[in-house]
């Protein structure tokens, strides 16, 4: 048997494997956040700032959470707009939280 499995294959327990705690609380931020900016992405910058993580590192976490096809989506200028479950991105979903935020579902 092959140990060579692609990541699309995987449990999710294998699938989550590589992400560090860092990953994660970008990924916990991006979700949480997205709703409370008022229908627009959040920018690498912000959630640097936010996290209190360095830029670059946040960058090379919000490529491999993309390139994992998991978690995020980044629009045209790097910002995240999607976060699975919400989007700034207008979809026929809207959503709207029992604290008053309301975005789209993605």
């Amino acid at each position: 048997m092959s140990t060579n499995v692609p990541w699309y294959h995987l449990e999710m327990p294998d699938r989550l494997a590589f992400m560090t705690r860092h990953h994660h609380a970008v990924r916990n931020f991006v979700v949480r956040e997205l709703p409370r900016n008022h229908g627009s992405p959040l920018s690498p910058p912000h959630i640097a700032k936010a996290l209190r993580l360095d830029s670059p590192l946040v960058a090379d976490l919000l490529e491999d959470l993309e390139r994992h096809l998991f978690f995020l989506v980044r629009n045209a200028g790097g910002e995240v707009s999607w976060a699975f479950p919400v989007t700034s991105d207008r979809t026929p979903h809207r959503l709207r939280f029992n604290t008053g935020e309301q975005i789209f579902g993605a």
